[in-house]
């Protein structure tokens, strides 16, 4: 399986979509960065060729790379014979950053016990508080589930698209 790519197309749609990123809450800035660096030809993209593409400044660029930094939705490394670093978007970005966010939920839900059992039991602080640590309890559950799934179902692209793109695929 082979196509050309279209590179105008890709940068129309990549902006596309880091305004719909935008558009849900994602900084805009970072938004259009983790777009750019996701529909490079190979993932990997200097601050300079982000801010060449992006048309904007290497300060902005800096700002939204160490965004994504923090969410673990993209990587810097060490362009390979040089000092400049490239920022990578792994095929694993999404998942990453969940697997983060499941982190985060443990300690929210253990931090609201503490809040719950202050609270006063009978309150509506208690009341609100009860619902907010049983929905991120229920999420945590689901997550593994998911993680579950999604480790399986990832095997499963991995052999489809090896096979797509093996030369003596029929």
């Amino acid at each position: 399986m082979s196509a050309l790519r279209d590179d105008d197309a890709v940068r129309r749609y990549t902006e596309q979509f880091g305004n719909l990123l935008a558009e849900t809450g994602w900084p805009r800035m970072a938004a259009r960065v983790f777009a750019a660096i996701l529909s490079s030809v190979d993932g990997r993209m200097t601050a300079a060729e982000l801010s060449d593409q992006l048309q904007a400044s290497p300060a902005a660029v800096s700002g939204a790379v160490n965004y994504l930094l923090q969410l673990r939705l993209a990587t810097r490394e060490r362009e390979p014979g040089s000092r400049r670093d490239v920022y990578v978007v792994q095929d694993d970005a999404w998942y990453q950053t969940m697997m983060s966010e499941d982190a985060s939920l443990a300690r929210w839900s253990e931090s609201l016990r503490k809040v719950l059992d202050a609270a006063g039991e009978g309150t509506d602080a208690h009341h609100r508080i009860r619902i907010s640590l049983a929905f991120i309890d229920f999420i945590s559950e689901e997550v593994k589930g998911l993680t579950e799934r999604w480790v399986k179902r990832k095997a499963e692209l991995d052999a489809e698209i090896a096979a797509e793109y093996n030369p003596l695929n029929p």
